[in-house]
């Protein structure tokens, strides 16, 4: 395609690429139907791109004939390559969406609900115009509803793939807010989210941690801190279970904002969060992830529990000390801080020897060798001048590291 010159007027201004669904906004410019959404929606604009002007309305008008001008266009160059763009499906109205909503709620048939909720899911992910008109609808409303009956032991599929519909609808921070209060409706939401962060599969599972971690991030200091140790356990099952890389990180994330409220930080290594870090720590070396573990567990070890499950670890002090120096400048540090924590709080003769054994000391011994960011140099300094005593003469730091061990 590069080597055939595109008609100018083929072209959307903002993407630069050829339109395949041209739409006229209200001040008469032309866009392709997604890039221009993205510019209203996602990047919450209220002006035309081009003419700069105030859209006094987001409607999207289809230019049918352009759209036929680029068809025959791709047509006659079909021999160059270019395909023909296809027709774009007909945009939904909100007497559609309704009329799936009031046949899902008519129908005692498990599998007629889950088709209805399965065509509101497809039609949620057609464009950002398709969700304003599931939100006009009251879509939102509808699904939580579902997903606020009073959960059985039974995984229910009816919620499931309500979720996987909610999860693709812009829901406000209001009504996020919403789903985490102290209510009756909220437990049971959360109930129901726990059922497919459990059982669901695994896009499911992904479309569910996402979504609660939207709800927390609006979340205030009350809701964050009423947090039931059941909604950490399912939230360390998705990273024990290792669901995708994309859930594991919102996992993560999700823990670093929720562990310095209340006692969350007791919650979550109550929820077995200690040795499944560790675990998958050791068999990873992605930046980004290790440098969220790191984090997640540097917060966790600033609790006697934490420090408890870290030791009690076989291979905890070792993976830690490793990741020093090999991941990340903040991957460092957040590792120094774990061993400073240990050192300071839980420094017995049994860590304190293992330690030495594992090449913990050594490779703090390294660091002040060729390190240069001040903050972890002077951390480290302080954790081998803390036990200097201990630490000073032993044969397992290699001679050539001694001469930089800092005097107490």
């Amino acid at each position: 395609m590069d080597e055939i010159e595109i008609p100018s007027h083929f072209i959307c201004p903002i993407s630069m690429q050829l339109m395949r669904d041209p739409v006229i906004v209200a001040t008469g410019m032309t866009y392709d139907r997604e890039s221009i959404e993205k510019w209203l929606y996602s990047c919450k604009n209220n002006i035309c791109p081009m003419t700069k002007l105030e859209l006094p309305t987001k409607d999207l008008t289809p230019n049918h004939t352009l759209r036929r001008l680029i068809q025959a266009w791709c047509m006659v160059n079909s021999s160059n390559g270019i395909e023909r763009i296809p027709t774009p499906k007909p945009q939904v109205d909100k007497s559609q969406i309704l009329k799936l909503i009031n046949e899902a709620k008519r129908s005692a048939k498990v599998d007629d609900q889950i088709r209805c909720l399965k065509k509101l899911r497809s039609i949620s992910q057609g464009s950002q115009s398709n969700k304003k008109c599931l939100e006009a609808a009251g879509a939102a409303d509808f699904l939580v509803e579902l997903l606020i009956k009073k959960s059985s032991d039974e995984f229910d599929a009816i919620k499931e793939e309500a979720f996987n519909v909610l999860y693709h609808l812009d829901v406000s921070d209001s009504d996020l807010k919403k789903l985490v209060s102290d209510d009756k409706d909220s437990e049971n939401f959360l109930a129901s989210l726990m059922q497919v962060l459990r059982w669901g599969d695994c896009q499911s599972r992904l479309n569910a941690i996402m979504l609660m971690k939207s709800a927390f991030n609006v979340a205030d200091p009350v809701q964050m801190m009423s947090c039931k140790v059941e909604v950490f356990v399912e939230i360390v099952r998705v990273l024990k279970d290792q669901v995708s890389p994309q859930a594991s990180k919102a996992a993560l994330k999700l823990l670093m904002e929720l562990c310095p409220w209340g006692r969350n930080r007791i919650k979550v290594v109550e929820a077995g969060a200690i040795s499944t870090l560790i675990e998958i720590l050791i068999d990873n070396s992605e930046k980004r992830a290790c440098e969220l573990i790191l984090t997640v567990l540097d917060q966790l070890c600033r609790i006697a529990d934490g420090r408890a499950e870290l030791l009690a670890h076989g291979a905890g002090l070792a993976i830690i000390s490793k990741k020093i120096l090999r991941v990340s400048q903040v991957a460092s540090d957040r590792a120094v801080r774990i061993i400073s924590s240990v050192c300071k709080y839980s420094g017995t003769s049994r860590v304190l020897q293992e330690m030495l054994q594992v090449g913990v000391v050594a490779k703090l011994c390294l660091v002040l060798q060729v390190e240069n960011n001040s903050k972890i140099l002077e951390r480290v300094r302080e954790i081998l001048k803390l036990h200097s005593r201990s630490w000073k003469d032993s044969p397992c730091i290699p001679p050539s590291l001694i001469s930089s061990y800092p005097l107490a």
